[in-house]
């Protein structure tokens, strides 16, 4: 059985349930354009493909000078509905986190902005559990590149071996497999049609994932349903 050493973590959609807020702020920006986006055209072009939606505006006819104010427009947004949400946390993920604390290095890697990342986390009460967080501006390409898991592992000390990622978005895992990472996928209302090829695991909880890490980590025990993965 793998042991691990480290963990590094995804934000949005794995730690705390933000995926939804960001789809809707998107939509919202799209409609008076005449573009109802939806969950599955988020999900393919956003979450999948890494190049969002602002290709149907160029579609349309419309300039650089009106994607990038509406970038301005979603960051406002998507925080305005941070700041209005009060518990965004994944149930389970506060037990979880205190369960492997102690036992191994933890750290963050998302593709969130720290603004962003801040208000999620504003009443999570999980921002302590973390040796560091690296948000959009702390690396160069973002996912699917490796860069934030190569610095990551780095920040851990640790190598890629001896680490597991989580994620819940192809993305995600194409960035964990390209720094030599095993990454466990998070099941979520979004991601639910995907296959994952490549991910090491699927799960469909957090007490799921709760046992399949405390699995790799000596000491950790955790109380959760059987898990039929292939470990």
């Amino acid at each position: 059985m793998k042991t691990i050493r480290g963990v590094l973590w995804d934000n949005d959609g794995v730690l705390v349930n933000t995926e939804q807020l960001f789809y809707e702020s998107n939509r919202d920006l799209l409609l008076p354009y005449g573009i109802d986006l939806t969950p599955k055209q988020f999900f393919d072009w956003f979450l999948d493909n890494n190049y969002g939606a602002w290709h149907l505006l160029l579609g349309q006819g419309h300039d650089l000078t009106l994607v990038d104010r509406l970038r301005l427009e979603r960051k406002r947004l998507f925080g305005e509905r941070l700041r209005q949400a009060r518990q965004l946390a994944m149930p389970g993920m506060d037990t979880l986190l205190d369960t492997l604390r102690p036992h191994v290095g933890m750290g963050v890697v998302t593709s969130a902005y720290r603004e962003h990342f801040e208000l999620s986390h504003a009443h999570s009460g999980l921002r302590e559990q973390f040796d560091f967080v690296l948000t959009r501006e702390s690396y160069g390409a973002s996912k699917p590149a490796p860069d934030g898991y190569l610095l990551g592992l780095q920040r851990l000390g640790l190598a890629a071996d001896e680490c597991v990622a989580v994620e819940d978005a192809p993305r995600g895992l194409r960035a964990a497999n390209a720094a030599g990472l095993e990454c466990i996928i998070l099941r979520n209302h979004m991601n639910r049609h995907h296959a994952f090829d490549g991910a090491f695991c699927v799960v469909e909880s957090v007490a799921e994932l709760a046992e399949v890490l405390a699995s790799f980590v000596p000491g950790a025990t955790v109380t959760a349903p059987q898990l039929e993965c292939a470990l």
